[in-house]
Formats: structure tokens, C-alpha cells, sequence
């Protein structure tokens, strides 16, 4: 497996927790009284978050990737379903 695979595997977690996040604990939440579910959720999704901003900054470093792939890969982990569409580009233009 390469860089750039492992990459998107680590992009496609991170997106996954975020749209569980955003998605699922918040309105369980919110319309069923849960609060701690977004502690688990939120505190998994943090973690996946760090692990795919220090992912971003070695696969740059080794594949030496443009500036613009980096920028664009920390810019999409803040917008729900943004990972998948930057997984797609990858896709189109790595393999």
C-alpha cells in the first residue's frame, strides 16, 4: 500500500467521523437528551482529526505534493463531505 492509498483511507475515517458527528450524536443530542454521545463521538473524531493532519503533512513531505493539495486537504476536513470529494481528485489524478 502506498502513501497516497493510505492517505485516503485516513481521509475517508476522518469524514466518516465527521458526518457521524454532525450527523447522528449531535441530533441525538439535541432531540434525545444525550449529550454525552458527541463526548464519545466528538473525542473520536478528534483523534481521527490530528491523525489525518499529521497524515496530510508525511504524505506531502513524501510525495511531495504541491501546496495546493496540502491546503486543499486541510481546508476539506472542515467541510462535511468535503474528504470524499477531495478523494475523488486524488483518485482522477494519482492513479
Amino acid at each position: 500500500m502506498n502513501h497516497i492509498n493510505r492517505f485516503r483511507i485516513i481521509g475517508f475515517l476522518e469524514g466518516s467521523s465527521l458526518l457521524l458527528l454532525l450527523f447522528l450524536a449531535m441530533p441525538l443530542k439535541y432531540w434525545a437528551g444525550l449529550p454525552e454521545i458527541v463526548t464519545v463521538f466528538g473525542s473520536v473524531h478528534g483523534g481521527l482529526f490530528i491523525v489525518y493532519i499529521l497524515f496530510t503533512i508525511y504524505t506531502t513531505i513524501t510525495v511531495r505534493w504541491h501546496f495546493i493539495w496540502f491546503l486543499s486537504a486541510v481546508i476539506v476536513a472542515f467541510i462535511p463531505f468535503g474528504n470524499f470529494i477531495l478523494d475523488k481528485r486524488i483518485r482522477l489524478s494519482f492513479q
